[in-house]
């Protein structure tokens, strides 16, 4: 399997919460991706943050974080961008990423655009 790792967005904390609690008990069976979430925009907060996802994905965690660490080298500027959001949204927000399976990812796209 291949992994990304892109941000998403900045969120007030309890929205990324509330959106954390619906996926894992209204949706338990989407595994395409997953939703990381830190208060700092650094490599090791999210890295620590895959230790949150679901064991039952069966994803190659190795995998995964050499995607995120790929991810962190190969776009410095998104990520000073992203640091920078986070910074300007203030102390009660969260910066948010999707780590995804590659394949898994493209048939949800596919289903959501009709094309599946």
């Amino acid at each position: 399997m291949r992994y990304t790792f892109e941000f998403i967005g900045v969120t007030p904390t309890l929205s990324f919460f509330n959106h954390q609690y619906k996926e894992r008990y209204t949706q338990p069976s989407k595994v395409g991706a997953a939703y990381l979430a830190s208060d700092r925009c650094t490599l090791d907060a999210f890295l620590s943050s895959i230790e949150a996802v679901p064991p039952k994905r069966d994803w190659n965690l190795d995998k995964v974080v050499d995607s995120v660490i790929t991810f962190w080298l190969d776009n410095a500027e998104q990520v000073r961008h992203w640091k920078t959001r986070l910074d300007d949204a203030g102390r009660e927000n969260l910066l948010v990423a999707r780590v995804a399976d590659v394949q898994a990812l493209k048939v949800e796209f596919e289903w959501l655009l009709g094309d599946g």
